[in-house]
């Protein structure tokens, strides 16, 4: 089949007195927001190319179509399509969400306390089919304190774009006006009166928080807060005590709160302290104390607390320690339960209020595992919470647990319809030596028949920004690579947070390139105690981990079979350099400024993977996007791979797949996220000579 091949606009762009050509960059079109929002508007030769390249990746993963409708069933046969979560009762209802064998979207349901009749008031699957949509995203939905109506947010393109509708459930009736371009979340005021949103911006930053008068079709709504900055997001919450509001402003690594009464018939936000650069916090109310969670003179957080707002006086709740990141708070009458991390492991603590004593919760005598805890109700005078946990062999299990006497018993466990046994896979925990002598923590999930003599292929996923840490929790999807032969490893490399705030900050600006140095000696070191050997390693990673793919394959081609890369951040350097699009200027602490600061320029440019295309051989590729995707614009993807053809010197798979009428997050509903995964194993398993 031909080569798509896209045309050539040679421009040569300047900045700090380098100049460097661009042949693709005429496909970014000015009206970029307007493009994410209506498709029709996209540049007809940029659309003709797409589809183009959709043919050919079709055509080249045709051998593959019976394999991809086997690993749809297969890793949907592991999922219990008609379950429900657990109850969690406020002061008049049990509610609930289902799903079902057809649907795609969940159910929400309810019934009254001591009643057997259930009411649905939620059916994501009718709503998508009364709007004829093909992508049906839900932002938010909120039950009313008085629990007569329904607030929901609804994004119709994947572009991240919410819609906002107030429905009464008895009647299931709309008792407001639609209020778009939102963020998606809703927070309703205690009498129910209004609901608080944010709006977004021209360039899509929520910046302003509303509260809207419910019943109010025609006027317009009241700004209770405003950000001027434009590097930072504003979100509206209440307090654990619903004594409070607290309005959050931050970037990444920045924030500043402001609170106001629950009883204040004129909201006047009133700054809580005022923003430091580097200084994160996030203040709570309970029992009539506030408790700030902060990484002032404390790296790796740590936990205060003050009698009051308007005369502070801060001290010591949960001291900090060096490599250990101190997580926030959860509050009952008598109890407090917090998390910490360390070495890419959590854990969970709780703390009798009468006796001031702290213990761990243990939750299983595995050595990798994902413990978390959640409310059974939202009155908080009880002993009694859920528990659960997983591992990457062991489904999830979700227990009662009674604080005060210890007793537990299981009320959920994660079933796998097709069946599974967790013997038959082998969890390791290991560390491995970076190149500047760091630690970095691998997690490897495989078969006990797999054999460690260097024949397995492995399949290499890492992530690395923004301090989002890898969570080695269970995944019934892996189990179809795992099964057949293929070694799954997680590299918790620098730019997350697993080992502490530190683990962040040396992996972010320039120190980015550890990110991709921890992830090229987590191969080496794959390689060398022979879970896998040179060549068959299978790289993945999608949006900030897409920047690690194209920067280390870059580098590090050799090491690798194949590349498997969504919505990827590879053409960095352009994103970076124009301040009008959606995230560029509040990650300016995590990637740095181009435009304004050389040394970051000229730290960014060279590794920025669209710029450092190299002549030489490439692994395979398969590189996946979509076109109302505002977070990563599907112009990187699209000329990352026309340069890549330019360049590369092999005659390996480069398939480049966009979805039209999806976002950052792929296809909606639970049959779209599946044939996607199908997608890119039957990828890795094509490369691996495994069809």
């Amino acid at each position: 089949m031909k080569l798509p091949q896209l045309r050539k606009k040679p421009e040569i762009k300047s900045c700090h007195n380098v100049n460097w050509e661009d042949n693709y960059s005429w496909i970014h079109q000015k009206n970029i927001l307007e493009v994410l929002k209506d498709k029709n508007k996209l540049n007809p030769e940029v659309k003709e190319y797409l589809i183009q390249e959709n043919d050919y990746a079709k055509y080249h993963l045709k051998d593959t179509e019976l394999l991809q409708k086997k690993l749809f069933d297969e890793i949907k046969g592991r999922i219990k399509l008609d379950d429900e979560s657990l109850p969690y009762r406020d002061h008049t209802y049990d509610y609930w969400t289902k799903t079902t064998v057809e649907g795609n979207y969940s159910i929400k349901l309810r019934k009254k306390i001591n009643s057997k009749d259930i009411e649905e008031i939620w059916n994501g699957d009718k709503e998508k089919e009364k709007l004829g949509v093909e992508y049906f995203g839900v932002g938010d939905l909120e039950v009313s304190h008085d629990d007569n109506l329904l607030a929901y947010s609804l994004d119709i393109k994947g572009s991240e774009y919410y819609t906002i509708f107030v429905r009464d459930i008895a009647k299931n009736k709309l008792v407001t006006k639609e209020i778009s371009n939102t963020s998606g979340s809703i927070t309703f005021s205690l009498d129910d009166k209004y609901i608080f949103y944010s709006k977004l911006d021209d360039n899509h930053r929520a910046r302003k928080i509303y509260r809207h008068k419910i019943g109010n079709f025609n006027d317009k709504d009241e700004l209770i807060f405003e950000e001027k900055s434009e590097a930072f997001t504003a979100s509206i919450g209440t307090s654990s005590d619903e004594k409070y509001y607290f309005i959050s402003t931050s970037d990444h690594n920045t924030s500043e709160q402001y609170y106001f009464a629950a009883n204040e018939e004129v909201p006047k936000p009133k700054i809580i302290k005022k923003r430091e650069k580097g200084i994160l916090y996030s203040v709570n109310s309970w029992d009539g104390k506030f408790y700030n969670h902060t990484n002032k003179d404390a790296e790796d957080f740590k936990v205060d607390f003050s009698e009051s707002l308007e005369k502070q006086n801060w001290k010591p709740f949960i001291s900090a320690k060096n490599e250990v990141l101190v997580g926030g708070c959860v509050f009952l009458k008598d109890w407090i339960i917090r998390s910490e991390t360390s070495n890419a492991l959590d854990k969970l603590f709780v703390r009798n209020i009468s006796t001031n004593k702290e213990e761990e919760l243990i939750f299983s005598n595995e050595k990798v595992y994902v413990p978390n805890i959640s409310l059974k109700q939202k009155d908080r005078n009880t002993n009694e919470i859920y528990i659960g946990y997983s591992s990457p062999k062991t489904p999830s299990r979700v227990y009662s647990y009674n604080l005060l006497n210890k007793s537990k018993q299981l009320v959920k466990e994660q079933e796998i319809p097709s069946g599974h046994n967790p013997e038959n896979y082998i969890v390791e925990r290991i560390e491995y030596e970076s190149h500047d002598g760091r630690l970095v923590p691998l997690t490897i999930t495989r078969h006990k028949k797999t054999k460690i003599d260097g024949s397995a292929n492995l399949l290499l996923y890492g992530y690395g920004s923004y301090g989002n840490s890898m969570s080695p929790s269970f995944s019934s999807t892996k189990l179809s690579l795992i099964d057949r032969d293929i070694i799954w490893a997680t590299a918790h490399i620098r730019g997350g947070m697993e080992k502490g705030m530190k683990w962040w900050k040396e992996g972010k600006l320039t120190n980015k390139k550890n990110t991709f140095e921890d992830y090229i000696y987590a191969a080496k070191y794959l390689i060398k105690e022979k879970y896998s050997a040179k060549g068959k390693i299978i790289g993945m990673g999608g949006s900030a981990g897409g920047l690690l793919m194209g920067a280390v394959v870059n580098q590090a081609p050799e090491l690798f079979l194949g590349i498997i890369m969504a919505v990827p951040f590879v053409d960095s350097l352009t994103t970076n350099l124009d301040h009008s699009l959606p995230l560029t200027v509040g990650e300016f602490d995590e990637f740095g400024n181009a435009k304004d600061n050389k040394k970051h320029f000229d730290y960014i440019f060279s590794y920025a993977p669209y710029n450092n295309i190299k002549k030489m051989d490439y692994p395979h590729m398969l590189i996946t996007t979509s076109l109302s995707d505002n977070r990563v614009l599907f112009d990187e993807p699209t000329k990352f791979t026309a340069r890549l053809r330019d360049y590369k010197t092999d005659n390996n798979l480069l398939l480049l797949k966009t979805e039209m009428n999806a976002g950052h997050g792929g296809k909606s509903g639970r049959d779209g996220a599946i044939e996607e995964i199908a997608l890119d194993y039957a990828f890795a398993l094509k490369i691996s000579k495994k069809i």
